[in-house]
């Protein structure tokens, strides 16, 4: 049965049994008051005769009643419930776009559909996100296999090509290609949340970044300056580190063509550590600031160095690391150009309340 035929048929009942008690309770305090004598009219007996037939037709006349409003408020309070299942039949097919948008004063049914909104409202742009990933990410593979072929097409009807500078080039298109992989393993690996958790310190893992990139920073003429507390956070060493090195990397990337400067600082909150990245840099319009974080999103406006033209992953890589050890990842433009990064990440030992 339906659940709409099973609430009639429970209001139903409930309005018979009432009926039932209602009439017994008259049968057995009036009627008793009534004696069974032969010489007293009407007696007893000649009342029950009277009452019986008249409280079948009240039963059913009950019954009927019941059946009736029972199935009219059933629809009127399980209405909601068919709309929030339309909407889900919809999503199954593959559309995404529609909303209950129940209307009406706030109870369970508002709230199971809103909840239910909010779920296609997330989905739809969970998906819609990975069909721009799925399609960015072939077509930034792409390019190095046709700069690949074109090169050997080229060697191909060059008898007189160098296979030296041929290699060479193909390497680098190569590494490339290898680098972009990578960087989308890691990201699909920081998606899925597979990973052993430890104790890690944030501060050790900045100054191993900073020192592992002090090379690139000093070809561009960035002073980079890192500090700050003891940070430590339960998650995966190598995520940590990658997420680190990322936001260091970006932030001597997108700077200033020389005499930027980049600072790495590590704080302990009772319920939280937070490593902060700032950077000089150009100003970075507000509206462009959501979008950063999005795969292949390389920031058109912001300057790049020439030998690290960036495959636009790095800061996609550090929100989903991040997201996957519970944090979040704030983006904050400088008033006077460049960039603030921030990581938020919950405290292994949080103080406690009070």
């Amino acid at each position: 049965m339906s659940a709409r035929l099973k609430l009639t048929l429970s209001y139903a009942g409930i309005v018979v049994v009432s009926g039932v008690l209602l009439l017994a309770a008259v049968a057995l305090y009036l009627l008793r008051y009534v004696p069974d004598t032969v010489d007293f009219f009407p007696n007893r007996t000649d009342l029950t005769k009277a009452f019986v037939p008249s409280a079948v037709i009240v039963m059913i006349v009950l019954f009927a009643l019941g059946l009736a409003g029972g199935w009219i408020l059933a629809g009127r309070m399980l209405a909601p419930l068919e709309r929030i299942g339309r909407a889900a039949h919809l999503a199954a097919q593959g559309s995404l776009s529609h909303r209950v948008a129940l209307e009406g004063p706030r109870d369970e049914f508002r709230d199971l559909a809103d909840v239910f909104d909010s779920m296609l409202e997330q989905l739809e742009a969970h998906v819609s996100e990975q069909q721009r990933f799925a399609a960015n990410a072939s077509h930034e593979l792409r390019t190095p296999l046709a700069i690949s072929q074109a090169m050997l097409e080229v060697a191909r009807n060059d008898p007189e090509r160098d296979v030296d500078a041929l290699i060479t080039r193909l390497e680098v298109v190569n590494s490339r290609a290898i680098d972009l992989t990578e960087a989308l393993l890691m990201l699909s690996r920081a998606d899925r949340r597979s990973f052993t958790r430890e104790i890690v310190d944030l501060s050790l893992l900045a100054e191993e970044a900073v020192e592992a990139l002090l090379p690139v920073a000093d070809r561009r003429g960035i002073a980079v300056e890192v500090g700050g507390a003891a940070a430590p956070v339960l998650g995966s060493s190598t995520l940590l580190q990658q997420l680190v090195t990322n936001l260091v990397l970006n932030a001597i990337v997108h700077n200033l063509p020389t005499g930027g400067a980049v600072a790495v600082r590590t704080h302990a909150m009772p319920d939280a550590v937070a490593l902060v990245v700032e950077n000089t840099g150009k100003p970075v319009p507000a509206h462009r600031v959501a979008t950063l974080t999005e795969p292949f999103q390389r920031g058109a406006e912001r300057t790049r160095s020439e030998d690290h033209p960036g495959l636009g992953l790095g800061l996609a890589i550090a929100e989903r690391i991040t997201q996957a050890h519970g944090g979040n990842l704030v983006l904050t433009p400088r008033t006077e150009g460049g960039l603030i990064v921030t990581v938020w990440l919950p405290h292994p030992y949080p103080a406690p309340l009070g």
